[in-house]
């Protein structure tokens, strides 16, 4: 069946969340972050990461800012900047107006033109993912900006991805995935979705019992793949 509905993660497949660390240690008077701005900025989305999957299996869910914060707490310990708390509200402020990937306005441009419906299915608090998408100005080309928190657990569960056929009667492979996370690609794909990662540094593929169909360097040759 035809692909007719495009859903995207959020955070790392269509918003930059390096873009926080990264524009902080360009400001004056940063000079501690500016030698280890890309190390922070790695941690916090790893940790970050790792909290929604240990929340996911002890059932201790929290909005997807709480793990926010704290992934940025134990990246900046880690570095010795636990104390600037400064440092920590400004780039906690930063995260609100993550900027988008360069190709990220075009290329959805680009599948609305082609008829497709196009939606968000992120981790992040509804709240959160309306300051990004306005900040990012691709709000005219969203059908649907889709959050956990309606379910109340964090993906790769399936009761998120049931969240898509739910809100636009979908079946699974009437769906394209798009996710610069392996794993949520993989699971994405092991629940029935066509699936691309978005595999901006060229990582191996995760040993996971599901699968990415599509391997892209960015997200500038989605249109066509889907034509």
């Amino acid at each position: 069946m035809a692909i007719t509905t495009c859903i995207f993660d959020a955070y790392g497949t269509l918003f930059d969340v390096a873009a926080a660390a990264r524009t902080a240690a360009e400001e004056p008077g940063r000079d501690a972050l500016k030698a280890v701005w890309t190390e922070i900025a790695e941690d916090w989305r790893l940790k970050q990461l790792q909290y929604t999957w240990l929340r996911t299996i002890t059932g201790e869910h929290v909005p997807f800012w709480d793990v926010t914060k704290d992934g940025l707490d134990w990246a900046l310990e880690r570095q010795g900047l636990s104390e600037d708390l400064e440092l920590r509200e400004r780039l906690l402020a930063l995260y609100w107006e993550l900027a988008p990937f360069p190709e990220v306005p075009k290329m959805l441009a680009q599948l609305k033109a082609a008829g497709k419906t196009c939606a968000t299915l992120s981790n992040g608090s509804p709240d959160m993912l309306e300051g990004a998408v306005d900040s990012a100005g691709i709000e005219e080309y969203l059908d649907a900006v889709l959050s956990v928190e309606e379910v109340g657990i964090f993906k790769p569960a399936r009761a998120v991805y049931d969240m898509v056929g739910a809100r636009f009667g979908t079946t699974p492979d009437e769906v394209l995935f798009v996710s610069s996370n392996g794993w949520d690609a993989a699971g994405a794909a092991g629940y029935g979705f066509q699936t691309v990662w978005v595999n901006r540094k060229g990582e191996p593929t995760d040993r996971l019992p599901g699968r990415p169909h599509h391997n892209l360097p960015d997200l500038s040759g989605l249109p066509e793949l889907v034509s």
